[in-house]
């Protein structure tokens, strides 16, 4: 009899904020195979028109699901799926789950009624971000903030270079001055690079204020398509974990350690050159 194999996901960022997900991933679902793709030929995501992106991340998807041939797709990547989860929904077979920043879960927790929001510039100025927060936080103060240093640092953190709190501090500024900071008490890192400095960023706006993320809802909606497509159960022979990239490059090598906490030893370069 032949054995079982395990259900195959493909996830899928353009750096590797994206492993946050992974993690919320392996713990609900261990018995899945997991290929984690990085777009680093096309990093970072955030700063690109919608144009751009669009194209850029159909183009991929496409090269990456014909190598990986996944059962689920999540892109896990905020940006990403602000813009382009209509298009590729409507252009692959395969069930697309996307990031929503975790608006409607931070209003229905905070009591002061005070939420920060910490994303990328590009998803705290598009429409579909405000219409998150018109339909869910219309009774709150939502103090915005998007960084695209912080996405650089939690990248290089995972290369083993921790930022130190008077990086953070300085960055999240903005939003800390804000003059009904003192009431936050929910704080939404809708980037999914962000969870990977939660520990660093919890020590700077202190242990009152829940971070709040999208990662465990995430994997229940992959555990969902699964159930759907039959695929739920645990399989036979054990689950194989690797990490694509679109491109070679010494930074890869040293995410090497990184990934290894992931289950992650088989490291390949799908090239999609970014052009």
């Amino acid at each position: 009899m032949p054995a079982d194999p395990p259900p195959r996901l493909l996830v899928f960022d353009s750096g590797v904020g994206g492993l946050s997900i992974m993690a919320d991933i392996q713990r609900l679902l261990p018995h899945c195979s997991v290929s984690y793709a990085s777009d680093n030929a096309a990093f970072p995501y955030g700063t690109k028109s919608e144009e751009v992106l669009v194209a850029r991340v159909d183009r991929v998807l496409h090269r990456l699901i014909e190598h990986s041939r996944p059962d689920v797709v999540v892109v896990a990547c905020n940006s990403a799926s602000t813009l382009a989860l209509p298009h590729i929904r409507a252009h692959f077979r395969e069930p697309i789950v996307g990031v929503v920043p975790a608006i409607k879960p931070a209003a229905h927790q905070s009591r002061s009624r005070v939420i920060g929001l910490l994303a990328t510039p590009g998803t705290v100025a598009r429409s579909y971000t405000r219409d998150l927060i018109q339909q869910f936080a219309a009774d709150c103060t939502v103090i915005s903030l998007g960084s695209s240093e912080l996405v650089r640092l939690a990248e290089a953190h995972l290369r083993g270079q921790t930022p130190s709190l008077a990086q953070l501090q300085d960055l999240l500024s903005p939003m800390l001055s804000h003059p009904r900071a003192p009431e936050m008490d929910t704080l939404v890192l809708a980037c999914t690079h962000f969870p990977l400095l939660k520990q660093e960023l919890q020590a700077v706006v202190g242990p009152e204020v829940a971070l709040i993320d999208s990662g465990e809802a995430i994997a229940r909606r992959v555990a969902y398509w699964l159930t759907e497509l039959g695929r739920r159960k645990s399989a036979s022979e054990s689950p194989v974990h690797q990490a694509l990239f679109t491109a070679d490059g010494p930074e890869v090598e040293r995410l090497g350690p990184a990934l290894a906490e992931f289950g992650i030893s088989d490291i390949q370069v799908v090239a999609v050159p970014n052009n």
